[in-house]
């Protein structure tokens, strides 16, 4: 009895103080965020949409535009990352803003460019690896693309990253991680396939070769985990460091890949399944089936997620951001609608208190950027 009571009080002494260490970790990231992130960010952006309005071919250039414009919400969130560092880093802010732009334009591309065949895509994200390694020879990433005039614009964003990763100190332990995070978000060259079945077979295939004894996931959220970048901006933020080890980094790696990536994606897949259902995009949660049991999973990915950031160094701002995420996707106007409605609360309580009171936040953000996803 005594050492039971004894366990009570140490449990709630752990959660009280989790809690206010996660209340901290939201101050911080709310001030850094608002009082430098968000405005370093625009800055960053501008710089990009210059370049991006003087890419000479109009079809690479309205795909450069839809990436920092209907995408912009990727790239605020990528420098959410910023608030997990120690201090502000200039650096690192340009890294994330960096490879955020040149992988929303990569799948943008990449999406316009399906019919040509897989390998179209898989040669256009080869950009990926090339950013975050300075020793490997740039590729000819328009080698197979229909459009191939881009005004060196690619080849901007991953020289750009390169000089700030480098400026990063400690990331020569993240790089080995960062890179084989890039490597299997190849696999975005394959949702693109515009045969469904042909599609999952790929997909299917590709899961069975990089995962073929890991059953705690099935086989398209090995693809769907694989298939986010977040494990590289997280990685990113960790070199921002000094002194980080190799075991910090992939302590980190483990917990983004899968659990914090395969959150994001199935989320992201939630909000926009109408709209991917209206123009035959590849939707990862039509495959469970049955809407109870999406719901449920997606409830389960998200909790193993957060639990994920307790393991990793500052776990308190880790949790922070993904439960900004969390409630980022669930603010999309596409998971209010009457449908779907019962099904968002679900996720909401799934996905803790700091994710509900980030909502309203959140919706303000949307409406004032013009982000309100149907």
């Amino acid at each position: 009895m005594l050492a039971r009571r004894w366990s009570s009080r140490h449990s709630y002494a752990y959660r009280g103080a989790s809690q206010i260490q996660t209340a901290r970790a939201l101050v911080h990231a709310l001030w850094r965020e608002l009082t430098w992130g968000l405005g370093g960010a625009a800055r960053e952006v501008k710089h990009w949409r210059a370049l991006a309005d003087a890419i000479p071919d109009p079809t690479l250039r309205d795909d450069a535009h839809d990436a920092l414009d209907h995408k912009r919400g990727n790239i605020d969130g990528a420098v959410l990352f910023t608030t997990i560092a120690r201090r502000r880093s200039p650096e690192l802010l340009r890294a994330l803003v960096a490879f955020e732009v040149l992988a929303d334009y990569l799948d943008c591309t990449s999406e316009r460019g399906a019919f040509v065949g897989v390998h179209n895509g898989r040669q256009l994200h080869l950009a990926l690896i090339d950013a975050l390694d300075p020793e490997r020879p740039v590729s000819d990433y328009y080698s197979f693309h229909p459009w191939r005039c881009d005004g060196g614009f690619v080849a901007a964003l991953v020289q750009a990253c390169r000089e700030a990763c480098a400026d990063l100190p400690s990331y020569e332990v993240a790089r080995p991680h960062c890179i084989h995070a890039a490597t299997l978000a190849q696999v975005l060259a394959l949702n693109h396939e515009e045969d469904p079945g042909r599609r999952d077979q790929l997909l299917l295939s590709w899961a069975a070769v990089h995962f073929p004894t890991d059953t705690q996931l099935a086989w398209f959220e090995h693809t769907g985990a694989a298939s986010a970048w977040l494990t590289v901006l997280a990685l990113f933020a960790l070199a921002a460091d000094e002194g980080r080890s190799v075991a910090d980094a992939r302590a980190t790696s483990n917990a983004y890949l899968p659990w914090i990536s395969l959150a994001g994606t199935l989320l992201d897949s939630y909000g926009d399944q109408q709209a991917d259902a209206a123009d035959g995009t590849h939707r990862y949660v039509a495959h469970y089936g049955d809407a109870d049991v999406m719901t449920r999973r997606i409830g389960e990915v998200v909790g193993r997620a957060l639990g994920a950031t307790s393991l990793l160094p500052r776990g308190a701002r880790h949790r922070v951001l993904v439960s900004a995420m969390a409630a980022m996707y669930l603010t999309k106007d596409s998971v209010w609608t009457p449908r779907y409605r019962a099904r968002t609360y679900a996720l909401i309580r799934a996905s803790g208190l700091l994710t509900a009171l980030l909502l309203p936040t959140l919706r303000v953000w949307r409406v004032v950027n013009k982000q309100q996803t149907t």
